[in-house]
């Protein structure tokens, strides 16, 4: 093919939702409400955990940052969604799309990792409790804050150096919603095979390790568990990291269903309702979580509601 006859796409299109006519507006509405929620109990929660005395303990400086690394991935994602379902279907720069992409598996992998700190942390707790103070210090706690932070954003560069050496010629046309990784090695029109190896190495970092950490932190933790002798202290030990069980489930459920899962045989509207419940119902089932399930979180919020009544 001669290169001087083939045109270099300099923006994408993106189709979003195409063909839900009046419903289009609902599902707006919808996906609004649900980014609205999410921030505002994102903020709700690091704001109360910065400010209250009983919350200042490893766990929770892990959670503000936590929560703060999915506020990241919501606002690099949701917005943009909004207006693609608001217009029909939008354009999108290269330039922008790569950037999006680049900041969606940066924070989504920071979160793999800050809930891998929070697994170890509840590992030390449960399992190591008479050095827990000596070894979960202030070092300790700020080295893995900023190891998880570098090391989220720093992976994601290596596939960031393989997009913007993509050429995008004729096809711009993307039935998606938002700029993943996949597209790119659909419709791009060099060759693409360096970025597919290098996508699938790097799940092993980015998603393997921390899960399988996670896995035997929590399978160190229940064998603790099951050897008390007391129900009550079973009970107690559980009841500490049972909210954090529940968001790595929801996290990785999503994860592994929205990336592992065969394409083919799935309809694009099928990919795309995995893909809504990843980045836009995941994010608001964890700090729902973490408000009602924790039992810190749940006895100051209700203690400031009355409060409220009260005045």
């Amino acid at each position: 093919m001669n290169n001087e006859n083939v045109t270099t796409a300099t923006e994408f299109f993106f189709l979003g939702f195409p063909g839900l006519g009046g419903f289009r507006f609902l599902l707006f509405i919808l996906i609004s409400s649900a980014y609205t929620m999410t921030i505002l109990l994102d903020i709700m929660i690091i704001v109360l955990v910065s400010t209250r005395q009983c919350f200042q303990s490893p766990m929770y400086l892990f959670l503000k940052n936590f929560l703060f690394s999915e506020m990241c991935f919501v606002n690099v994602t949701i917005p943009n969604m909004l207006r693609i379902i608001w217009m029909d279907g939008a354009n999108v720069s290269i330039t922008g799309c790569i950037a999006q992409s680049y900041l969606f598996v940066s924070s989504g992998t920071t979160e793999c990792y800050f809930l891998t700190a929070m697994s170890y942390d509840r590992y030390l707790a449960i399992c190591n409790p008479l050095h827990y103070n000596r070894i979960m210090d202030h070092t300790l706690q700020y080295f893995l804050v900023i190891f998880c932070w570098m090391l989220g954003f720093l992976l994601s560069l290596i596939p960031l150096s393989l997009l913007v050496m993509l050429k995008f010629c004729g096809r711009n046309v993307i039935d998606h919603y938002f700029c993943d990784l996949a597209p790119f090695v659909t419709i791009a029109c060099s060759d693409t095979s360096a970025l597919e190896i290098d996508i699938f190495v790097l799940t092993i970092p980015m998603v393997a390790v921390p899960f399988v950490l996670i896995i035997v932190s929590y399978v160190s933790i229940c064998v603790v568990i099951l050897r008390m002798p007391s129900i009550g202290n079973r009970t107690k030990a559980f009841s500490t990291c049972s909210t954090h069980l529940m968001v790595v489930g929801m996290f990785y459920g999503a994860v592994l269903i929205n990336y592992f899962t065969p394409i083919r045989g799935n309809s694009v509207t099928i990919n795309k309702i995995i893909s809504v419940m990843f980045t836009v119902v995941t994010p608001l089932f964890n700090p729902i979580v973490y408000s009602l399930r924790n039992q810190d979180m749940h006895t100051v919020i209700c203690s400031y509601i009355q409060r409220k009544k009260r005045l």
